[in-house]
Protein backbone atom coordinates (compact mmCIF):
# COMPACT_ATOMS: atom_id res chain seq x y z
CA UNK A 1 0.00 0.00 0.00
CA UNK A 2 2.57 2.54 1.01
CA UNK A 3 4.07 2.15 -2.88
CA UNK A 4 0.88 3.09 -3.74
CA UNK A 5 0.50 6.35 -2.18
CA UNK A 6 4.23 6.92 -3.21
CA UNK A 7 3.00 6.62 -6.71
CA UNK A 8 -0.01 8.40 -6.02
CA UNK A 9 2.02 11.46 -4.26
CA UNK A 10 4.70 11.34 -7.42
CA UNK A 11 2.09 11.62 -10.25
CA UNK A 12 0.67 14.65 -8.28
CA UNK A 13 4.19 16.19 -8.16
CA UNK A 14 4.86 15.66 -11.99
CA UNK A 15 0.97 16.69 -12.98
CA UNK A 16 1.24 20.27 -10.88
CA UNK A 17 4.78 20.45 -12.57
CA UNK A 18 2.63 20.73 -16.14
CA UNK A 19 0.03 22.96 -15.28
CA UNK A 20 2.13 26.12 -16.00
CA UNK A 21 4.33 28.49 -14.55
CA UNK A 22 3.25 30.57 -11.33
CA UNK A 23 3.83 34.05 -11.41
CA UNK A 24 7.48 34.15 -9.88
CA UNK A 25 7.23 35.73 -6.38
CA UNK A 26 10.12 38.04 -4.88
CA UNK A 27 12.57 35.41 -2.44
CA UNK A 28 11.61 35.07 0.80
CA UNK A 29 14.61 36.24 2.89
CA UNK A 30 15.83 32.92 4.47
CA UNK A 31 18.55 32.60 6.86
CA UNK A 32 19.14 29.05 6.13
CA UNK A 33 19.07 29.67 2.16
CA UNK A 34 22.08 29.92 0.57
CA UNK A 35 23.56 33.51 -0.73
CA UNK A 36 23.52 34.35 -4.05
CA UNK A 37 26.97 33.95 -6.03
CA UNK A 38 29.30 37.23 -5.96
CA UNK A 39 29.40 39.07 -8.85
CA UNK A 40 32.74 39.29 -10.68
CA UNK A 41 33.55 42.75 -9.01
CA UNK A 42 33.04 41.29 -5.54
CA UNK A 43 34.62 37.91 -6.01
CA UNK A 44 38.54 37.77 -4.53
CA UNK A 45 41.03 37.06 -7.11
CA UNK A 46 42.36 33.87 -7.52
CA UNK A 47 45.06 32.54 -5.52
CA UNK A 48 48.38 31.65 -7.62
CA UNK A 49 48.72 28.29 -8.33
CA UNK A 50 51.37 26.06 -7.42
CA UNK A 51 54.17 25.85 -9.75
CA UNK A 52 54.81 22.39 -11.05
CA UNK A 53 57.75 20.44 -12.02
CA UNK A 54 58.02 20.79 -16.01
CA UNK A 55 58.86 17.56 -17.71
CA UNK A 56 62.27 15.17 -17.37
CA UNK A 57 64.85 17.20 -19.53
CA UNK A 58 66.11 14.97 -22.23
CA UNK A 59 70.10 15.60 -20.55
CA UNK A 60 72.15 13.01 -19.32
CA UNK A 61 72.01 13.15 -15.56
CA UNK A 62 74.49 14.74 -13.07
CA UNK A 63 74.80 14.72 -9.41
CA UNK A 64 76.54 13.88 -6.47
CA UNK A 65 75.31 13.64 -3.48
CA UNK A 66 77.01 12.50 0.09
CA UNK A 67 74.08 12.89 2.65
CA UNK A 68 72.42 11.90 5.76
CA UNK A 69 68.85 12.11 6.38
CA UNK A 70 66.59 11.75 9.67
CA UNK A 71 62.85 13.06 10.24
CA UNK A 72 60.57 13.34 13.37
CA UNK A 73 59.30 9.58 13.23
CA UNK A 74 63.09 8.17 13.16
CA UNK A 75 63.28 7.77 9.94
CA UNK A 76 66.75 7.84 8.72
CA UNK A 77 69.18 6.91 5.87
CA UNK A 78 72.64 7.82 4.63
CA UNK A 79 72.84 8.52 0.42
CA UNK A 80 76.33 8.46 -1.54
CA UNK A 81 75.39 8.84 -5.10
CA UNK A 82 77.63 9.82 -7.94
CA UNK A 83 76.29 10.45 -11.61
CA UNK A 84 78.30 11.23 -14.50
CA UNK A 85 76.88 11.88 -17.96
CA UNK A 86 74.09 9.19 -17.29
CA UNK A 87 76.73 6.72 -16.06
CA UNK A 88 76.40 5.76 -12.34
CA UNK A 89 80.09 5.74 -10.63
CA UNK A 90 79.13 5.50 -7.12
CA UNK A 91 75.71 4.48 -5.17
CA UNK A 92 75.30 3.07 -2.15
CA UNK A 93 71.95 3.79 0.17
CA UNK A 94 70.92 2.84 3.83
CA UNK A 95 67.15 3.14 5.53
CA UNK A 96 66.22 2.73 9.19
CA UNK A 97 62.82 2.42 8.93
CA UNK A 98 61.69 2.27 13.11
CA UNK A 99 60.01 -0.84 14.58
CA UNK A 100 60.12 -1.78 10.17
CA UNK A 101 63.22 -2.88 9.95
CA UNK A 102 66.42 -1.31 7.03
CA UNK A 103 67.35 -1.38 3.16
CA UNK A 104 70.61 -1.48 2.30
CA UNK A 105 71.36 -0.88 -1.46
CA UNK A 106 75.28 -1.22 -2.86
CA UNK A 107 76.29 -0.49 -6.36
CA UNK A 108 78.42 -3.95 -6.97
CA UNK A 109 74.82 -5.75 -6.25
CA UNK A 110 73.31 -3.82 -9.66
CA UNK A 111 74.13 -3.18 -13.08
CA UNK A 112 73.15 -0.50 -14.88
CA UNK A 113 70.49 -1.15 -17.59
CA UNK A 114 69.42 2.34 -18.40
CA UNK A 115 71.07 6.05 -19.01
CA UNK A 116 68.90 7.98 -20.73
CA UNK A 117 66.22 9.45 -20.12
CA UNK A 118 66.54 8.67 -16.53
CA UNK A 119 69.18 6.15 -15.17
CA UNK A 120 68.04 2.18 -14.09
CA UNK A 121 70.35 -0.11 -12.06
CA UNK A 122 68.96 -3.28 -12.19
CA UNK A 123 69.78 -6.57 -9.82
CA UNK A 124 72.55 -8.85 -10.44
CA UNK A 125 70.68 -11.92 -8.66
CA UNK A 126 67.11 -10.69 -8.31
CA UNK A 127 64.20 -8.24 -9.49
CA UNK A 128 64.98 -5.08 -7.32
CA UNK A 129 65.18 -1.90 -9.93
CA UNK A 130 66.49 1.42 -8.88
CA UNK A 131 65.38 4.54 -10.97
CA UNK A 132 66.97 7.93 -10.95
CA UNK A 133 65.62 10.84 -12.22
CA UNK A 134 65.59 14.63 -12.10
CA UNK A 135 62.84 16.73 -10.83
CA UNK A 136 63.54 20.50 -11.03
CA UNK A 137 66.87 20.99 -8.38
CA UNK A 138 66.02 17.31 -7.15
CA UNK A 139 66.85 13.97 -8.37
CA UNK A 140 64.95 11.21 -7.32
CA UNK A 141 65.93 8.03 -6.32
CA UNK A 142 63.33 5.43 -6.14
CA UNK A 143 62.69 1.63 -5.45
CA UNK A 144 61.07 -1.14 -7.24
CA UNK A 145 60.46 -4.58 -6.05
CA UNK A 146 63.43 -4.68 -3.88
CA UNK A 147 61.88 -6.37 -0.51
CA UNK A 148 65.13 -9.07 -0.42
CA UNK A 149 67.10 -5.62 -0.03
CA UNK A 150 65.08 -4.94 3.03
CA UNK A 151 64.60 -6.60 6.40
CA UNK A 152 61.23 -6.94 8.32
CA UNK A 153 58.61 -5.11 6.70
CA UNK A 154 60.74 -2.24 5.96
CA UNK A 155 59.87 -2.24 1.94
CA UNK A 156 56.39 -2.13 2.44
CA UNK A 157 57.33 1.26 3.91
CA UNK A 158 60.49 2.33 1.89
CA UNK A 159 59.92 5.90 0.03
CA UNK A 160 61.97 7.32 -2.91
CA UNK A 161 65.37 9.40 -1.64
CA UNK A 162 65.45 13.02 -2.90
CA UNK A 163 69.18 14.46 -3.80
CA UNK A 164 69.41 18.11 -4.62
CA UNK A 165 71.87 18.48 -7.30
CA UNK A 166 72.65 21.95 -6.20
CA UNK A 167 73.91 21.45 -2.39
CA UNK A 168 74.39 17.42 -2.35
CA UNK A 169 71.76 17.74 0.53
CA UNK A 170 69.03 14.74 0.65
CA UNK A 171 65.75 13.83 2.07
Amino acid sequence: MTCVRAFAALAAVLLAACAGPEPAAPPAADAGAPAAAPSVAERPAPRARARRPGPIPLRPLEVSADCAFRDETGYQGALKLRVEAASVRAFEARVLIPRRGACRFDLRDFRQTRGMPGVELSQREGRCVVRMWEQGERVTVAFQQCERMCSGLAFDYLWPILADRRDGTCA
